[in-house]
């Protein structure tokens, strides 16, 4: 498994690999920078929520503790006034109030039944507040008066309190933050707004209820809050964002400066065909200055591989120029053998001399023909083609026959064939001591050779003559010649097949073009 995903992964281009590697390498980090980002903005979120609770809490209480202020004093201030004479009262509990801080001066007091003895300003309708027992306090909320009406129970009556909006907002501003957005008073019949409006359903605001005055009213608080908005988000997902950025970035950046240049300079050694045509690679490559380094060491390289192929070329040139001229020197000192070898055998005294002379020559021109055709097969290195060379080499025959051999025929069939020189040479010695049996032997009766491709790296040479009938004879004549034409054949490696009339044998060969 983890070797096919290896060798998936070696099979994919360089910037991929890259791209992938940056991935497995910043994903991570990305990942944990995140998780990071957004814990910290919920742990500053709870904390900003924890603190609009407390200024929540705060408005609240400076209101309970107003609302409690304002009922002790006056509860204070009516119980002596009360208790001291029933008339006057109203001046009496004014004058007590009017040395007590942050309270209210607008009052009423009334009987233990509700019946109005005396006030002090106009603290509105009050009867919708019930009567009180002696240490008992009411509370509700009058909008149209824009304050809270406090009742509370007192000895022989009860007193009835004013606390007007001001006086709720300088206690609430006083204890709270300035941030407050809303806060309203409730007592479950009606409601009066202290500071601001409410602000409905606006998802900026935290709203909280406290109840406040013995449980007497609710206090609806509203203060903002903060959330996460698309700057904290973009905030949050900066890491991702670095990340993708970084990666991509890095891709384009090694895909412009190494990628594409690299491959510019593949395609243009690629299409470089040596010998045909100059080295020209790009001269823009990007800013890589070792991409650059290594353009140049191509062209280095490149020129001195052609100047190597070229001294070797010369090189080769030479060594054929040297191979040729030892051929041609070979191919002119064997003419000069079989011309002195026929020069000699004119002036031999003797019969069998001259036709030792004769022989000798024969078998020397058979050599001299050979070299000449490997000395025009040279450049096209595909050895000795057989068929003009044994059209040759019968053309010399006949020409060489002894005068009661001049009329002798050698007829030929034969395909193209190539082989080596060894080859070339045992075929041309075969062919002339046969020849050569024949016409000295039966000269009237032609000579007929065949040559024919038998595989892609065989042809059968056969030579046939009435001369060639095998027969036991013991003339040293014959039986030399059947030891010499066995010895050509283990030359080639080969069998003599002798058959009535006809010898043949198997040459190794080239393959055909």
């Amino acid at each position: 498994m983890l070797s096919a995903a290896a060798d998936r992964f070696a099979g994919l281009p360089t910037a991929a690999k890259l791209l992938l590697i940056l991935t497995a390498a910043l994903l991570p980090i990305g990942v944990a920078l995140t998780w990071l980002g957004e814990s910290g903005i919920r742990q500053a979120n709870e904390a900003l929520r924890g603190r609009s609770d407390d200024q929540a809490k705060a408005a609240a209480n400076a209101i309970e503790s107003l609302i409690a202020r304002n009922a002790l004093a006056l509860r204070i201030a009516a119980n002596g006034a009360l208790a001291a004479d029933p008339h006057n009262a109203c001046e009496r509990a004014q004058s007590s109030l009017a040395i007590a801080p942050a309270v209210a001066q607008r009052f009423e007091l009334e009987t233990a039944t509700g019946q109005p003895l005396c006030k002090a300003g106009d603290i509105g309708d009050t009867g919708s507040l019930p009567v009180v027992a002696p240490g008992d306090i009411r509370l509700r909320v009058a909008p149209q008066s824009d304050a809270v009406i406090i009742r509370v129970g007192v000895n022989d009556g009860m007193a009835t309190g004013s606390i007007d909006t001001a006086a709720l907002r300088a206690a609430v501003a006083h204890a709270a933050s300035p941030n407050l957005q809303s806060l309203l008073l409730r007592d479950g019949t009606g409601e009066l707004r202290v500071i601001g409006p409410d602000g409905g359903s606006d998802g900026n605001l935290q709203f909280t209820e406290w109840r406040v005055g013995n449980d007497g009213l609710t206090a609806r608080v509203a203060n903002p809050v903060d959330r996460v908005t698309t700057a904290d988000r973009l905030v949050l997902l900066l890491p991702v964002l670095m990340w993708v950025a970084a990666t991509l970035i890095t891709w384009f950046l090694v895909t412009r400066l190494l990628i594409r240049p690299l491959k510019v300079l593949q395609r243009a050694v690629i299409r470089y065909q040596p010998g045909e045509e100059e080295l020209h690679l790009p001269q823009k490559l990007g800013p890589s200055t070792e991409i650059q380094g290594l353009r140049d060491a191509f062209g280095r390289a490149i020129a001195r591989v052609d100047e190597s192929e070229r001294e070797m070329t010369g090189a080769l040139a030479g060594q054929v120029r040297l191979v040729r001229e030892v051929h041609h020197r070979v191919k002119n000192n064997l003419q000069v053998v079989a011309s002195l070898l026929n020069i000699h055998g004119r002036s031999a005294e003797t019969s069998e001399a001259r036709a030792a002379y004769a022989g000798i020559g024969r078998r020397v021109g058979a050599l001299s023909i050979v070299h000449r055709n490997h000395f025009a097969e040279m450049e096209e290195n595909r050895g000795i083609a057989l068929r003009p060379l044994l059209a040759e080499l019968a053309a010399e025959l006949r020409a060489g026959a002894p005068e009661p051999a001049r009329k002798f025929q050698v007829e030929l069939d034969l395909e193209t064939v190539n082989t080596t020189q060894d080859v070339a040479v045992a075929v041309a010695f075969l062919i002339t001591e046969i020849v050569e049996f024949a016409m000295l032997n039966r000269p009237l009766d032609p000579v007929e050779i065949s040559l024919r491709r038998t595989s892609e790296l065989t042809a059968r040479l056969m030579l046939g003559s009435p001369v060639l009938v095998p027969e036991e004879s013991d003339q040293p004549e014959k039986m030399q010649f059947e030891r010499i034409i066995a010895g050509l054949a283990k030359q080639l490696r080969s069998n003599l097949d002798r058959k009535l009339g006809r010898y043949s044998v198997d040459l190794p060969v080239f393959p055909p073009v």
